[in-house]
């Protein structure tokens, strides 16, 4: 039951939470919420409701239904539909561009692509809408395992996850509008200079570091005035917000202290040196997440040419038999398979998961493995699926302090911080999990002189015990056998940890086919830690991070490394580099930054599966754009890659279609998709009259 009054005293009662707030409390709002009426609002808040119990669960944290009627009563504006991209409800037989998966390449993609009003474009999304919880960036854990996430895992394999369930990592990733940037961290990283140096290197033109720089400053709108004076690194007025974090704990800046007295400077790590320790930054706006789907799609919604169709699960990427052209896509949507086709372009954008599955699933990936599950080969491309890294990090790696100053789940949660975040915007509930401070160093295998750091802290005033064992353990897929031995005796204690992440890792990883049915997903091996060297670097992170905790801008707090012994590893000496070695392969954590299974490269490379300008090798008509085209992973978090990935392929699009050349005239294209048609095969039909233009 929800009771909302309009206007006076209030009594919210939500799940038996009785919260009775004073006139006064509510002047602000009161004119706000008078003009949408108490029987709109009413309808809003109970929607909300619904919607976060649908995604999170009953029972999960008591304060979320009440956390939701405060935002929508003193926030009524976000529940406008006109808000949110239109559904439609009908997808019509053809368009220009059909984007599948709209995530934070493919929000990104129909934002820039529609801007051309004479092109139709379709985005296809198997999840549904953003929900009021997953704004709220303390909450982002609540979102894994949810109806939100694909709830990928990995195959059980020795060399890591060992203290997870079954051996198997959780790969999260976003199953809604927005991708997996409704569910991530929201940190701002864009990388290493020298990282996209060397993609050009590899034969790939057009990616060096000068050349993609302007397309991250395109997107940005840099909140922070200092860093924002500086216009060769950062742009102002774009789509997308970044800003310093509306709340910090006394362990922030103590970071930072830190990391000067172990001799590092404090730098924009965005900027022109990355070798450093600096305060995150995130894509926030307003205290709430600022997701590619708000930034980048909500203010598209009303172009006609723009059709989003969500709950639509793509099976299958439709080519021409003779030629290989990609001419439509085959999807699910409420419960019928049906078919659309593109008169110019298909482009996957379904993540370095979805994407080179769902290339199998065409038929266009490695012959044998395409003939061992049934599936006739359109295209041989040994490269699909292969290539696979990700960002590992060593979890457990916290300090116990002294002073009530930490992100403690049970202390920050409650109605008081709830109504400071639905009516000023601020307080801990705009805290990303307690990341706070970032550092990209240098382990010894790494050369010092030059600015490419392999080590990177996510440095947090809270750890895996913060929540008392509740979401934290569930996310990460903790056995409660590990857990309870490590854990449990200071659950809910004040603490900080460092999560030490290796940034360029050795190894690498594949996916496979289960089988045929696209219903299924694929078999995923992370293969960490199979290189040695990936075992020696983030060893020496690890002693580099309880480093961090013996200085004094740490020991000021009374900070001690929490050293229980983990399970399988007791039998060794602690502190020792078997110890070690040991202890990292069994609190692995993913920092779910998959990518390079589809790689980008030129024709001699024989991996290669996209060209320089993300075109899939033998089958025209094709683009892949996401991060799947890597060819090594970047030195940071990857979301802002992937985003100058989207901008930057869309750009490559215009030029294709935009540039006078040998193609049909865009009137050509529209009398084509105006002809009569009899059904899907005469549409295929004059789809495949037109080649490709040349580039």
């Amino acid at each position: 039951m929800v009771v909302v009054p309009a206007l006076g005293a209030a009594a919210v009662s939500v799940g038996g939470l009785l919260f009775k707030a004073s006139t006064a409390s509510k002047a602000a709002a009161t004119a706000g919420v008078a003009a949408v009426g108490a029987s709109k609002l009413g309808l809003a808040i109970a929607s909300a409701i619904k919607l976060t119990t649908a995604v999170v669960g009953v029972g999960k944290l008591t304060i979320l239904p009440f956390l939701i009627a405060a935002i929508a009563y003193y926030n009524y504006d976000l529940f406008d539909p006109e808000n949110r991209p239109f559904n439609v409800p009908q997808v019509e037989l053809a368009y220009d561009f059909i984007i599948i998966g709209g995530g934070s390449a493919g929000t990104v993609l129909a934002s820039r692509l529609s801007e051309i009003p004479h092109w139709k474009v379709l985005l296809l999304e198997a999840g549904g809408q953003e929900t009021e919880i997953s704004d709220v960036p303390l909450l982002s854990l609540y979102l894994h395992k949810s109806k939100m996430d694909w709830k990928y895992r990995t195959q059980p394999q020795p060399t890591a996850c060992q203290a997870m369930k079954d051996k198997r990592c959780c790969w999260t990733r976003g199953k809604v509008i927005g991708g997996s940037s409704v569910l991530n961290t929201m940190l701002y990283i864009r990388g290493n200079r020298r990282d996209f140096d060397q993609w050009a290197s590899f034969g790939n033109p057009g990616w060096s570091y000068e050349e993609i720089l302007p397309y991250f400053r395109k997107s940005e709108d840099q909140r922070n005035p200092y860093l924002a004076r500086n216009k060769r690194y950062h742009g102002t007025g774009g789509l997308w917000t970044v800003q310093d974090a509306p709340y910090n704990t006394p362990i922030g800046p103590a970071f930072l202290q830190a990391g000067e007295e172990m001799g590092y400077d404090i730098v924009d790590v965005n900027g022109a040196q990355q070798t450093g320790f600096g305060f995150y930054q995130f894509n926030m706006r307003r205290g709430s997440r600022s997701s590619t789907a708000k930034s980048f799609l909500r203010p598209a919604r009303l172009r006609p040419n723009l059709h989003v169709a969500l709950f639509s699960h793509v099976t299958k990427v439709l080519t021409d038999p003779h030629t290989k052209r990609a001419t439509g896509v085959q999807f699910i949507r409420d419960g019928r398979l049906q078919n659309v086709y593109a008169t110019r372009e298909v482009v996957l954008a379904a993540g370095a998961i979805g994407s080179p599955h769902l290339m199998m699933l065409s038929g266009i990936g490695h012959g044998d493995e395409l003939t061992r599950v049934g599936i006739p080969v359109v295209q041989h491309l040994p490269g699909v699926g292969q290539n696979l890294q990700d960002h590992i990090a060593v979890g457990g790696i916290a300090f116990m302090i002294d002073y009530p100053i930490s992100i403690v789940m049970k202390r920050m949660v409650n109605i008081n911080t709830a109504l400071r975040y639905a009516i000023t915007e601020d307080g801990p509930l705009t805290s990303s999990i307690g990341l706070e401070a970032v550092a990209f160093i240098n382990t010894k295998y790494a050369n010092s002189s030059d600015d490419w750091p392999d080590m990177n802290f996510m440095m947090t005033s809270a750890s895996v015990m913060s929540d008392g064992g509740s979401q934290v353990k569930t996310a990460h897929g903790l056995t409660d056998e590990f857990y309870q031995e490590v854990f449990s005796e200071v659950n809910n204690r004040d603490v900080f940890g460092i999560f030490p992440m290796m940034l360029r890792p050795k190894s690498r990883g594949y996916i496979k086919l289960a089988s045929k049915n696209p219903l299924r997903y694929p078999l995923l091996y992370h293969n960490y830690l199979t290189h040695p060297d990936d075992v020696n670097v983030l060893r020496e992170g690890v002693k580099s991070a309880i480093a961090v905790g013996e200085t004094q801008a740490m020991k000021r707090f009374g900070a001690r490394f929490w050293s229980k012994p983990v399970p399988n590893c007791k039998h060794l000496t602690m502190f020792t580099d078997d110890y070690w070695n040991c202890f990292i392969r069994q609190y692995t954590m993913t920092i779910y930054h998959m990518s390079g299974t589809a790689k980008m490269g030129p024709p001699s490379d024989p991996w290669a599966v996209v060209d320089p300008q993300l075109r899939v090798y033998g089958v025209p008509g094709l683009r892949v754009i996401d991060a799947s085209i890597m060819p090594t992973i970047t030195n940071g978090n990857i979301h802002a890659p992937v985003v100058m990935i989207a901008e930057k392929g869309a750009d490559l699009i215009k030029q294709l279609w935009l540039t006078p050349t040998t193609k049909p005239t865009d009137q050509q294209w529209r009398s084509k998709r105006s002809l009569p048609l009899a059904g899907n095969e005469t549409l295929a039909n004059a789809v495949r009259q037109w080649p490709l233009p040349s580039s």
